[in-house]
C-alpha cells in the first residue's frame, strides 16, 4: 500500500477572480518550488545541450526525465548505482520521472496490451522488454525523482468511445496497482486522468482517481493532434473535478498560448519537449510570436532575438549572429537558441504568477495573446 509523501506538499495561496487560475507552493525533497510552473524536458537526464548551472540561472525549478528511456539506457540499476537520478545527472532541483506509458503506447507496431502490462520491442536495439505497474513504479524508485507517475494507458486521438473507454478501465486498475507497490516515503505518486476527448469518461477517470487519494493528479492523453478547442475544453472539465487542494498537471504542453488557456483553467503544472526541440530547428519564441533564425531576412538584423528579453542570449548576441551559426551548423547554435526558449517559457511563468498575485491575470493573457499572434511581428 502507498504510504504517501512525508516531504511533499502544495498549498493554494491565492486564486484569480476572474479564471480557475490558482498561486500555490510545491514543496518536495529537493527544494520549494511556485506554480504555475513550466518543467523543461530532459528526457535522457540531460535538457539538451544545457547544464544544470545554466538552469538554475535561467530560474528553471522542477524538470521532467523519462523513466521509459532511461530503463533501456542506461538501465535503471546503473542509475541506482550512481546514488540516484539526481546525483547521477548533477541536478539539485527537483525531477520528476514519467513512466513512460505514452512512449510505450506510441510505439504501436512494436507493443502488445495485456490487462497485467505491456510487451513491446526497444526501440534502440528491437529487444523484447515487459512493463507493467509493479515494474514502472520499482523503476521510478530507483531513479529516486521527487514525483513519480503511475503507470496508464493513453489512448490515440482520434479513438472510438469504446477503445476510450478500455484505456480508462485500464488506467484505473492500473493506478490501484500503482499504489499497492509504492514504498518510498520520500516520493509523491501523481495518478494519470485519461478519457481521450470524451467528458464523461474524463470525469469518470477522475473520479476513480480521487476516491484513490494521490498526492497529484496529471491530466494525459491530450496534445495528441486534436483541436485546441477540444483540449482547453476538457481542462475546463478538470478543472471542475479534480481536487482543489492537490497539483494539476497538464503532460506534453508547451507553447505559449497553451500555458496561457492552460492556468485560465486552473493549471499547477506543465511539461514539453517543444522549445529545446524548437530550438535545435532553429525556432524561437519571442513577444512577437515565432522567429526562424535560418530565415534570409535575418542575415543582417543586428537586433536580439526578443528586444524584451532579458536573457544572455539576447543581451549578448543578434539575430545576424545567431543566423550564421545556424548556416555554419555550429552546436553553440543549438546551446543558444535552447538558452533562450527556456528562459522565455520560465519568465513567461513568473510573469503569470505576478499577475495573479496582483489579480490582473486577463488583462495580462489577453494582451500577450495579442501580441504573440501579430502577423509579421518580428
Amino acid at each position: 500500500m502507498s504510504v504517501g509523501c512525508k516531504m511533499f506538499g502544495f498549498v493554494i495561496n491565492r486564486k484569480c477572480s476572474a479564471t480557475g487560475a490558482r498561486l500555490g507552493v510545491l514543496s518536495t525533497p529537493h527544494g520549494v518550488f511556485e506554480t504555475p510552473m513550466f518543467m523543461p524536458v530532459g528526457t535522457q537526464a540531460t535538457v539538451k545541450t544545457l547544464i544544470p548551472e545554466e538552469l538554475y540561472e535561467i530560474g528553471t525549478g522542477i524538470i521532467l526525465a523519462n523513466s521509459y528511456h532511461l530503463y533501456l539506457r542506461p538501465g535503471t540499476e546503473i542509475i541506482h548505482m550512481a546514488g540516484g537520478l539526481h546525483r547521477f545527472m548533477n541536478y539539485r532541483r527537483g525531477i520528476l520521472t514519467d513512466s513512460g506509458g505514452y512512449q510505450v503506447f506510441s510505439l504501436a507496431p512494436l507493443r502488445r496490451i495485456t490487462d497485467d502490462g505491456v510487451y513491446f520491442n526497444s526501440h534502440i536495439d528491437g529487444s523484447r522488454h515487459f512493463l507493467n505497474p509493479e515494474k514502472v513504479i520499482s523503476i521510478q524508485e530507483d531513479l529516486g525523482a521527487d514525483i513519480i507517475m503511475c503507470f496508464d494507458e493513453c489512448s490515440p486521438y482520434p479513438c472510438k468511445y469504446e477503445e476510450a473507454r478500455e484505456a480508462v478501465s485500464r488506467t484505473t486498475k492500473w493506478a490501484e496497482r500503482c499504489l499497492q507497490a509504492h514504498r518510498r516515503e520520500d516520493q509523491a505518486l501523481f495518478g494519470i486522468v485519461q478519457g481521450n476527448v470524451y467528458e464523461d469518461l474524463r470525469i469518470e477517470s477522475a473520479a476513480s482517481l480521487v476516491s484513490l487519494g494521490f498526492d497529484g493528479y496529471a491530466i494525459g492523453g491530450l496534445s495528441v493532434g486534436e483541436p485546441k478547442e477540444d483540449m482547453y475544453r476538457i481542462i475546463e472539465v478538470m478543472n471542475t473535478v479534480l481536487p482543489e487542494d492537490k497539483p494539476r498537471y497538464l503532460m506534453g504542453v508547451g507553447a505559449p498560448e497553451d500555458l496561457v488557456e492552460g492556468v485560465k483553467r486552473g493549471v499547477d503544472m506543465f511539461d514539453c519537449v517543444l522549445p529545446t526541440r524548437l530550438a535545435r530547428h532553429g525556432t524561437a519564441y519571442t513577444s512577437r510570436g515565432k522567429l526562424v533564425i535560418r530565415n534570409a531576412e535575418y542575415r543582417d538584423d543586428f537586433r536580439p532575438l526578443d528586444e524584451e528579453c532579458g536573457c544572455y542570449v539576447c543581451h549578448n548576441y543578434t539575430r545576424a549572429y545567431l543566423r550564421h551559426l545556424f548556416k555554419a551548423e555550429e552546436i553553440l547554435a543549438l546551446r543558444l537558441l535552447t538558452y533562450h526558449n527556456i528562459y522565455f517559457l520560465i519568465k513567461l511563468m513568473e510573469n503569470i504568477r505576478s499577475a495573479i498575485q496582483e489579480d490582473r491575470l486577463l488583462v495580462f493573457c489577453e494582451r500577450f495573446l495579442t501580441r504573440y499572434s501579430e502577423p509579421s511581428g518580428n
